[in-house]
């Protein structure tokens, strides 16, 4: 494993750094996040900015994770450990695996739970849209993926406007919420859209393709 390659690249969908874990229910949303979508690594003693910080103390690392993976997250997640050196440095690799038990949810500070989602380098609150996503993506369907008449009206709009609400695809295609939202779903997991989530609402963009090679 090229670790100074993988700093590099910078955080992303599969990728997170962590200076150190300090805190149950924020680990746990990074944990949940990445099991409910394509897994990931957790690098610990790295900085947000790619700086190597190195841990202090490797046994304290592991047990605040192990215990936030076991009594934070709902089903329990499995983690596996890397010790890597760098620079006289030592980090923690932390490997979790795309999971076939999810949704999973992450247990916040006012104990309640709740489901995350990994979306480029961050770890968000998923919204229903997204947790349908969770759910049919352990289905492993193997259809193609739908494109009749209120699919090329999705496109023709991403293509004029960029972006596009559920409320908006549901009233453009003249259709109500459900159907709207089933063929943002299948759009999602067959890789055509993306979902952005925004202080103010969610919203999707059509995926370019130099984006889908990624």
């Amino acid at each position: 494993m090229n670790i100074k390659k993988l700093i590099l690249q910078g955080e992303g969908t599969t990728l997170d750094f962590k200076k150190t874990v300090t805190n149950h229910e924020k680990i746990a949303r990074s944990i949940v996040a990445f099991a409910n979508h394509k897994g990931g690594q957790l690098l610990i003693g790295v900085a947000d900015d790619g700086t190597i910080r190195g841990v202090k103390s490797e046994d304290e690392e592991r047990y605040m994770l192990l215990k936030s993976a076991q009594q934070f997250c709902r089903p329990a997640i499995d983690l596996t450990f890397e010790e890597v050196y760098i620079e006289d440095k030592l980090l923690l690799v932390v490997n979790i695996g795309a999971s076939e038990t999810k949704p999973h949810y992450a247990l916040d500070e006012n104990k309640k739970w709740w489901v995350y989602f990994r979306i480029q380098d961050k770890s968000l609150l998923a919204s229903k849209i997204l947790v349908d996503v969770i759910k049919k993506s352990t289905e492993h369907q193997t259809h193609p993926i739908p494109h009749g008449k209120e699919e090329h009206v999705l496109f023709d709009y991403l293509g004029e406007e960029g972006r596009i609400t559920l409320k908006q695809f549901s009233k453009i295609i003249k259709s109500s919420y459900k159907k709207a939202q089933k063929i943002l779903v299948a759009q999602i997991l067959g890789g055509t859209i993306r979902p952005h989530s925004s202080e103010k609402e969610e919203y999707f963009t059509s995926i370019q393709p130099q984006q889908l090679v990624k």
